[in-house]
């Protein structure tokens, strides 16, 4: 697919409205732009997990796969192409395994800490719960197939946080307050 882009200023945004691939204009607060930002927010984020320097090609296929499933939502009459999912369902669920095969097993709740990497991939985490939220908020069967993969990618960062916590040995454990 070749894409051009021959302007980005285009003041087409500038009253609160924007455009969906088929031509509709929407308001910026429309649930799916809501949808499409959230989903964007997450890629965004997943390139700074990509900082961490491991699992590289993984994260460029969720990234893509991000952007395929921000491209149907931009689209109203597109599905997300159920064959795909059904592909990177497995996948995934292979990485989590194989990630979490390695790791301590969990004696308490895990809180966001510990190394950089760790941190990013519960921001990753948090913003695919976020995204996942959103597509349940559009209860459209045509997301069907990116609900179930969003639901998948936020336990994929948290296993992949305890990696980058020496396989959970240094997790940052929730501890309850006394008193």
């Amino acid at each position: 697919m070749n894409v051009r882009l021959d302007r980005i200023v285009t003041r087409g945004g500038d009253g609160g409205m924007t455009s969906l691939g088929d031509g509709a204009r929407v308001r910026k607060d429309d649930p799916v732009i809501e949808a499409m930002g959230c989903v964007d927010e997450l890629n965004t984020i997943i390139g700074l997990v990509r900082l961490a320097g491991a699992f590289l090609d993984e994260l460029a296929r969720v990234q893509n796969i991000l952007f395929d499933i921000g491209a149907v939502l931009c689209m109203p009459e597109r599905n997300i192409d159920a064959d795909a999912m059904a592909h990177h369902l497995p996948w995934l669920e292979n990485e989590i395994e194989r990630l979490r095969r390695d790791q301590e097993p969990l004696r308490s709740f895990v809180l966001p800490g510990g190394t950089s990497g760790s941190c990013w991939a519960h921001m990753a985490r948090t913003a695919a719960r976020r995204a996942e939220r959103r597509l349940v908020t559009l209860d459209q069967p045509r997301l069907a197939g990116g609900l179930i993969f969003m639901n998948r990618l936020s336990d994929y960062f948290f296993v992949l946080a305890r990696h980058f916590n020496n396989d959970g040995k240094s997790d940052v454990l929730w501890q309850p307050s006394k008193g």
